[in-house]
């Protein structure tokens, strides 16, 4: 029996994003962002490493509908280095001037923080900041 105290917070979880194609998602999340297999897959369904996490892709039909943040990395101190080869990759980041942040050639930045957002070919929104 599940404890309510407990509930979920000692287990594990996933960011889960809905894509029109598969190969054309497998370009975009292993050849241009870097991500590794994540051992078996289902049909329809993409399983890539991300950290100590993964990052699960299938295909929807509602892919690209949502218009908030789909998945977020931690950059930390690398976060120079991951948006320059962000952007070497051909990755176009997005401005969200709403956010009242300085941007500056795509990064967003306030006070300590620096982010960046793009989107996959179906048009989910990417974040990575240096949180």
């Amino acid at each position: 029996m599940l404890l309510k105290e407990k509930l979920l917070k000692d287990r594990p979880s996933s960011a889960i994003v809905a894509v029109r194609d598969l190969d054309r998602a497998r370009d975009f999340y292993a050849g241009t962002l870097g991500l590794e297999p994540a051992g078996g897959s289902e049909e329809g369904v993409l399983t890539f490493r991300t950290g100590g996490t993964q990052l699960v892709v299938y295909e929807s039909g509602f892919a690209g509908t949502n218009k908030a943040n789909a998945v977020v990395w931690n950059a930390g101190e690398d976060f120079d280095a991951i948006a320059g080869q962000l952007s070497e990759q051909g990755v176009a980041f997005e401005a969200y001037p709403e956010l009242g942040m300085e941007i500056v050639d795509g990064i967003h930045r306030a006070g300590g923080f620096k982010g960046v957002w793009f989107k996959d070919p179906d048009g989910n929104i990417l974040h990575v900041g240096n949180m």
